[in-house]
């Protein structure tokens, strides 16, 4: 082999390792940027991965926000009005925060079953509901209308 062909061969191969590394780099820093959404329904059904940072979206359950005296901790149930979930998180809520509300959390589903909320997004008017959100409820309302026996009179 020639030399200046050699020294091309070597080029060549060089330009195609380089983008295949920077490709894989690329993929592997996406992967790690991905925040799936799953709703209560698919967490409880052990769809959802443990201590990976997820988005977690529903209704807030009327009632269930319980609040610490002493702190800035705060506990609420998440529901598709089929399951419902425990959220905790410590920081200060979106001034849209309030029971009846969509809402879209993100954290991480502990191997107790705890979700830990790292930030709470609040729907940014009266008639937006986030279409994740809105999409679960949807599903979970069609399932459970599935499962409910007919009648007949």
């Amino acid at each position: 082999m020639k030399p200046l062909r050699k020294r091309r061969l070597m080029f060549v191969l060089s330009i195609v390792i380089g983008v295949g590394a920077a490709v894989a780099l690329g993929l592997f820093a996406m992967k790690q940027n991905i925040n799936l959404f799953y709703s209560p329904q698919e967490i409880v059904q052990g769809n959802a991965p443990k201590n990976t940072l997820i988005r977690l979206g529903g209704l807030v359950v009327a009632g269930s926000v319980k609040r610490a005296p002493d702190s800035l901790k705060v506990m609420f149930d998440l529901t598709d009005n089929a399951e419902n979930i425990t959220v905790s998180y410590e920081g200060i809520l979106p001034d849209l925060f309030r029971e009846g509300q969509g809402i879209v959390t993100m954290g991480e589903l502990k191997d107790d079953g705890n979700f830990v909320a790292s930030e709470v997004l609040a729907k940014h008017d009266e008639n937006y509901m986030s279409p994740e959100v809105a999409e679960a409820i949807k599903k979970a309302e069609a399932e459970a209308k599935a499962r409910k026996p007919k009648t007949y009179n």
